[in-house]
């Protein structure tokens, strides 16, 4: 049984944040139902595919029940509220106003049940001036200051390769979620969580804030370089290869010198203390990449191994997949889809030694499940959804 066996969850969410958030709580053992209108979540168009659903609906949606429910219609929206009067938790990610538009905006649902738990991601938040703003994950890349980070010193800014303000909102939505749960547990009282994609993504800029604020230093593009410590950057290796090595303290720039014969430069002062290595820091980087230059990746990553110094190879996503430790580990995992169809992803982060946080099952096709959810949830016979099929409600 996972951590949340029995937990009811109701996931109104679109693309990626919301879902994902839904996704980690189906991971964990709690029922998810995902409920989409007319042709589905539009993230199910985005390439690449699967017989005909996008691989990226896949890796957010696994292991839910998929209910068919136009929300747009008054009789709809009934049966939303009455489906919240049944659930734990609610997640959603429309603009805000968009559901109380529909009657069910947190006051209402609140008072539908009061033991709900409704985690509302959205670009800006729920109040202030940009709240009713639209934005994707690259807007709020760009506004919270990563994009401007991120990239060469000399170049332009450079989105991140993956949606990281949605991956980071989720985990902050999941985050508020289990606290809130908790909170449950003392109070009996349910409550509203409020997670934003620009604060999701400003949350990971570390010491730029308080710098920016107290010393009026604007943190900029560092490339692949290490900000605080040196050495700690990208080299190429003789076989062309990227290697990232990076000494983090005085005992293990020893122990790289160690490991490349040169202990006599501990006597320069140039390289005596951490911030004598930052102050000069094209020497302390080409004895790197010297001794890098000389080397394959492979020697290179041996080296420091050995050394205890850290040390990776550059690696492409197709090397990545076939790292041994996330293999032992069994990161990746295959998700049967039906028809023989077995789809690999990623797997649950969180382990627990006791309920495990594991897959739960498929990725639903639109509606897939709506006569069960509708029968165990909400005690409807055959006749009433043949009924709510007829009229474009489910």
């Amino acid at each position: 049984m996972g951590p949340l066996e029995g937990l009811k969850v109701i996931d109104l969410a679109r693309f990626v944040a919301g879902p994902y958030c839904a996704m980690i709580l189906a991971d964990m053992g709690a029922e998810v139902i995902k409920v989409e209108s007319g042709g589905g979540d539009s993230l199910r168009l985005y390439p690449p595919d699967l017989g005909g659903t996008s691989l990226n609906f896949h890796v957010m949606n696994r292991g839910k029940k998929g209910l068919s429910l136009d929300l747009r219609k008054p009789e709809g929206q009934a049966i939303l509220k009455a489906l919240v009067a049944e659930a734990d938790v609610l997640v959603e990610n429309f603009v805000p106003g968009t559901m109380e538009k529909m009657g069910c905006g947190w006051d209402e649902l609140r008072a539908i049940n009061p033991r709900l738990i409704m985690s509302r991601i959205s670009g800006f938040g729920q109040d202030g001036p940009y709240a009713a703003r639209p934005c994707f994950d690259s807007a709020a890349q760009a506004m919270s200051g990563l994009m401007d980070l991120t990239g060469p010193a000399d170049g332009p800014p450079v989105l991140m390769g993956v949606f990281v303000c949605d991956h980071v909102a989720g985990l902050y939505s999941t985050i508020g979620v289990l606290a809130a749960l908790q909170a449950r547990e003392r109070t009996g009282q349910g409550q509203m969580v409020d997670i934003s994609l620009l604060e999701s993504g400003a949350s990971l800029l570390m010491t730029a804030i308080p710098n920016q604020i107290l010393n009026g230093v604007t943190m900029g593009r560092n490339g692949a370089r290490g900000r605080t410590v040196a050495p700690s950057n990208a080299f190429q290796a003789g076989d062309g290869r990227w290697v990232l090595i990076l000494c983090g303290g005085d005992d293990m720039f020893a122990r790289f010198l160690k490991a490349i014969d040169r202990l006599e430069l501990l006597e320069d002062p140039r390289f005596a203390s951490n911030a004598a290595r930052v102050a000069n820091l094209a020497a302390t980087e080409a004895i790197v990449a010297d001794w890098c230059a000389r080397h394959d990746s492979a020697e290179i990553e041996a080296a420091m191994g050995r050394a205890g110094v850290p040390s990776a190879k550059i690696a492409s996503v197709a090397e990545m997949v076939d790292n041994p430790q996330l293999r032992h580990r069994g990161f990746i995992v295959e998700i049967p889809q039906g028809g023989g169809v077995s789809l690999p992803m990623q797997g649950p982060v969180t382990r627990l030694s006791e309920t495990p946080v594991t897959p739960r099952g498929p990725t639903p096709r639109a509606g897939e499940h709506t006569e069960a959810v509708l029968e165990s949830w909400l005690g409807y016979d055959p006749g009433r959804i043949a009924e709510l099929r007829r009229d474009g409600v489910v």
